[in-house]
């Protein structure tokens, strides 16, 4: 929904199920104008469903309670992949047993279908660390993460000895370290502290919109989404693309829910 509020041509790639909730959900990607060609339908399993619940007016913060659904049951094949070529694949949490086998699809086939992919790995690519996702980080174009999902992947792959990991509460550790890896692009967010990328030649800075702040959900996909549109525009200009994330993500917080912020086009512009 973000990529295509801010003007791209926008598909997804996702598996619902066979009941009212799948409906309501296709119904209303099609009414955005994204392309939902390539949705799956699960005859066995509902769609997925999360609980969210708010915290107190001084955290800001929220809990969500996730099934996961018709999401385990998602397959993507070199088939699908073959119908439409784009410039940029945008990869979320993915779950289910087969989570590795359709990583390994995106990635192995990503010069057929698509010239570049970001990426912000869930909570299962997460704990499976650095030994299984190495190759994927190899071929990843754009990496997103916030300070503690990035702490998380550092420590996968890192021999501490007796050494105190403190250290990787510094974002410039965390970049290095993690380009190191492969991915051509590093972007840490730190929440109300702002956010930092990397690109093995600088460091980039950028601090937060101020905001009135009444509902943190979606403000990671907003960023994360709204940084990599910034640089398909920008011609990869990373100083801006961060500003689109920050713009975009100050306005997501301050409204009730993750898409009711999110700008259009023409508003981030006359926000920038």
């Amino acid at each position: 929904m973000s990529f295509r509020r801010l003007g791209l041509r926008t598909g997804i790639i996702s598996c619902v199920g066979k009941d009212e909730s799948a409906e309501a959900i296709v119904h209303k990607l099609k009414a955005a104008g994204i392309d939902g060609g390539h949705m799956q339908r699960s005859p066995l399993t509902r769609s997925g469903l999360s609980l969210i619940i708010s915290q107190d007016k001084k955290e800001r913060e929220h809990i969500v309670f996730t099934y996961r659904g018709a999401n385990d049951d998602l397959h993507i094949s070199p088939q699908l992949l073959a119908r439409r070529s784009t410039r940029w694949t945008h990869i979320t949490s993915l779950s289910g047993v087969g989570w590795q086998k359709n990583l390994r699809t995106l990635f192995t086939n990503k010069p057929k279908y698509t010239e570049k992919i970001s990426w912000n790995p869930g909570a299962l690519q997460l704990a499976a660390g650095k030994r299984v996702l190495g190759d994927f980080l190899r071929r990843t174009d754009v990496l997103i993460l916030n300070k503690d999902e990035a702490i998380e992947l550092a420590l996968s792959g890192l021999r501490l000895g007796r050494r105190n990991p403190s250290f990787l509460n510094r974002p410039v550790y965390l970049l290095n370290i993690l380009q190191d890896w492969g991915p051509k692009i590093i972007v840490v967010t730190l929440g109300p502290k702002g956010a930092w990328a990397f690109d093995g030649k600088k460091v980039y800075q950028q601090r937060c919109v101020r905001a009135k702040v009444l509902d943190t959900c979606g403000v990671g996909d907003a960023f994360g989404s709204s940084f990599v549109a910034g640089l398909d525009a920008t011609g990869g200009n990373i100083a801006k693309a961060l500003r689109w994330g920050a713009v975009n993500s100050g306005s997501v917080v301050s409204k009730i829910g993750a898409q009711n912020g999110l700008l259009t086009r023409k508003e981030l512009s006359r926000k920038l």
